[in-house]
């Protein structure tokens, strides 16, 4: 929430007098920091195989159900919704499309379970200041209803934490440990968008998180670990 509205207080009053050099250097200097706090992540892993057969069975999964075209198509339905009929306000546009770009996203996700689970806020300290810059941008353009998105991301972010604090009672240590080494691949995927290197479909990859502690139960229980 302080980064967003820190960031829309700057949009608003110097946003357009901010070099575009500046912004592109700041990106990429965050995305770099994205890639090794990923890498990180994913030399966690206490057996790399549950790691690569999570990621691939997750990828399955996440290109069969189609996860990260239906993330772009939330996205795409709701800047219809707020460019259909009537021409809205500036403020109406500002407020929906900031939301979406600040809550929907792997970023989020892997963020809020590492907070609830872990209380390790490093994910979503990167994600803040992301939104942060992002909010300058936006709010130069769009008007202060950029503003109005620090109370969905409470909202959004707040229930996420809370409920991965909930569901982290039933992970032991190895299963948060394969979890966030999937997670670390997915970040890692991240930062090269940041970086504009590759465009991966990160939503896809999102399934993993669920089967790297299932498969972790399961070897377990089959004495394979």
């Amino acid at each position: 929430m302080a980064t967003v509205l820190a960031g829309s207080a700057i949009g608003l009053s110097l946003g357009r007098v901010i070099p575009g050099r500046l912004h592109e250097t700041v990106r990429i200097a965050i995305g770099l920091f994205v890639a090794v706090y990923g890498i990180q992540m994913a030399l966690g892993t206490r057996n790399p195989l549950i790691l690569l057969v999570s990621l691939v069975l997750g990828a399955v999964i996440g290109e069969l159900l189609r996860l990260d075209e239906g993330v772009q198509a939330v996205g795409r339905w709701t800047e219809r919704r707020a460019g259909s009929g009537d021409q809205p306000g500036r403020v109406s546009l500002a407020f929906v499309t900031t939301s979406l770009l600040f809550c929907v996203g792997p970023l989020t996700i892997i963020g809020t379970f590492l907070d609830g689970a872990r209380g390790d806020v490093t994910v979503l300290a990167v994600k803040s200041t992301l939104d942060g810059f992002s909010s300058i941008v936006f709010a130069a353009t769009l008007g202060w209803g950029v503003a109005l998105a620090a109370a969905t991301v409470l909202l959004v972010q707040g229930t996420l934490t809370l409920l991965a604090f909930v569901l982290h009672a039933g992970l032991g240590a190895r299963e948060t440990a394969e979890l966030t080494a999937v997670g670390g691949v997915a970040v890692i995927a991240i930062a090269l968008g940041l970086l504009q290197l590759k465009t991966i479909r990160v939503a896809n990859l999102l399934p993993g998180l669920v089967i790297a502690p299932a498969l972790v139960a399961i070897s377990h229980a089959l004495r394979l670990t």
